[in-house]
């Protein structure tokens, strides 16, 4: 899903979602892909779908998440195929989220299987080329009016890919 005119370090975001100020085209993309779209006080969204190379996404590749302490009061990170839907895998792990992640700085694997660590993992079995959403709910004042300054965005490394490419 293709946002529009927040960009912070690949992580794009358009933050007339869920506003009165969003036109059709912007409520349309909103009702296809699904998202909540509640106004920006209440929580905004970011995707990318690029690693931090500008590779796309994809599901014969591990990568590492890594972040710290977001600029909101809650916040996650969901993986969506290409259709903007979750894989239609088992694994019951297509999230992080603050909870889990703890406060301050944290790292996931993103991978179709399991790491061999117990640390977080989100699954990419069966997502084929993917983006990823982070939600930032009760987003500080600070984040609304700055995004470049306030947010520092999750990196992604890719580790390594199938075939090792």
């Amino acid at each position: 899903m293709a946002f529009g005119d927040v960009d912070v370090g690949g992580w794009r975001s358009d933050f007339a979602v869920g506003s009165k100020a969003a036109d059709p085209y912007t409520r349309a993309r909103v009702a296809r892909h699904g998202l909540l779209a509640l106004a920006k006080t209440e929580a905004v969204y970011f995707t990318r779908a690029t690693d931090d190379t500008g590779a796309p996404l994809r599901e014969a590749c591990s990568y590492r998440l890594s972040g710290g302490q977001m600029p909101a009061g809650w916040w996650s990170v969901t993986l969506y195929d290409r259709q903007s839907m979750l894989p239609a895998n088992t694994d019951g792990a297509l999230s992080i989220d603050a909870e889990r992640a703890g406060g301050g700085a944290w790292s996931a694997v993103i991978a179709p299987a399991r790491p061999a660590d117990d640390g977080l993992w989100i699954s990419s079995r069966g997502a084929g080329s993917f983006d990823l959403t982070l939600r930032l709910y009760m987003p500080s004042a600070a984040l609304l009016s700055a995004p470049d300054t306030a947010l520092t965005p999750p990196r992604i490394e890719r580790i390594s890919c199938e075939g090792g490419e």
